[in-house]
């Protein structure tokens, strides 16, 4: 059995339970069963996502808010002490995710088809008993059986109504056998008639789910800005906190350091410039003078070219030294 039906059968086995001790309750017990269903609920929800914490939140509001205007306020239904038990509130939270988690199973992923058309049939057959063929005629179960229609053909979470009309039909039934609370046979208005626990009641449910889808991402989104706040909060208490802590071992620091008194600083320094302490280190032995390079050898000069020898004197010929010869 997966998660999902263990959450259902949780449910529906701690509800018939508290139902059962609430029979001759006083009311201080009665809110002991309430801090028990408070619990359950809390920690059924903590391994939940914080979009299904947020609707389940809002399903709890919009449900106190209907249980006490129509059982103290216009008696449409009473419970045995003529008050809202303190386990009904967390209750309505404790149905609403059993529904849900129901609506998510494998057996409701696998059989939906077969199973919508289940709960349509059974609770047709169940509103026309009651509208027709009960001791009390059932109008208003016959009405809510009409929205659960309207819900399961138009409605986001077919599943979820699947798994809400088992689980209200099932309570409703056992509640006012038990005489938990009684419906009363009129409403508000005098006028619509009402049966002992109304067939359809499990379509009520359909409009705290409607009411879940449409607040329950606002809810989800203020409840983490006020999370991060907390969380921001508690930071800087922390801080402070150190602050506080570390304030007086400051204050005393710098008034050493004003009186001119060693603190745990200065007396380190002071051991590390204590010659004693630290021998000192041995002097850089002297860059070693690199030897000179060797005088580059002179440019050998070239020697002289020898100097061009005279060109040899011509020799006159015979001819220009008789003619020099000749007298003019």
């Amino acid at each position: 059995m997966g998660r999902a039906l263990g959450v259902t059968v949780v449910v529906l086995a701690w509800i018939p339970a508290v139902l059962l001790l609430d029979r001759g309750a006083s009311l201080w017990q009665q809110d002991l069963l309430g801090l028990g269903t408070w619990v359950l609920l809390l920690g059924l929800l903590a391994r939940e996502t914080p979009l299904v914490r947020s609707q389940v939140a809002v399903v709890v509001a919009f449900a106190t808010a209907v249980e006490y205007t129509f059982s103290p306020l216009l008696h449409v239904y009473v419970y045995r002490l003529h008050n809202v038990p303190a386990f009904v509130p967390p209750g309505h939270g404790l149905v609403y995710l059993a529904a849900l988690a129901f609506g998510r199973s494998r057996l409701v992923e696998r059989w939906r088809g077969p199973l919508v058309a289940a709960v349509v049939g059974t609770g047709a057959a169940y509103a026309a008993w009651g509208l027709w063929w009960s001791g009390r005629p059932d109008e208003l179960g016959a009405f809510w059986f009409l929205c659960m229609l309207g819900f399961l053909a138009w409605g986001p979470s077919r599943s979820l109504y699947v798994g809400a009309f088992i689980v209200v039909t099932y309570l409703e039934i056992l509640g006012t056998h038990l005489g938990t609370w009684t419906w009363s046979t009129l409403g508000p208005t005098g006028t619509v008639l009402i049966g002992n626990p109304p067939s359809g009641a499990a379509g009520g449910y359909g409009w705290f789910d409607l009411a879940a889808l449409l607040a329950g991402p606002a809810v989800s989104r203020a409840a983490g800005g006020a999370s991060d706040r907390v969380r921001d909060w508690h930071v800087a208490q922390r801080v402070r906190a150190l602050w506080s802590s570390a304030r007086p071992a400051v204050g005393a620091g710098r008034a050493r350091l004003t009186a001119g008194e060693a603190g745990p600083v200065d007396s380190v320094c002071s051991a590390d410039r204590d010659p004693t302490l630290h021998p000192a280190h041995p002097a850089h032995p002297p860059n070693l003078a690199r030897p000179a390079h060797p005088a580059h050898p002179p440019h050998l000069a070239h020697p002289a070219h020898p100097a061009h020898s005279p060109r040899p004197a011509r020799t006159p010929s015979p001819s220009a030294t008789a003619a020099q010869a000749e007298p003019g």
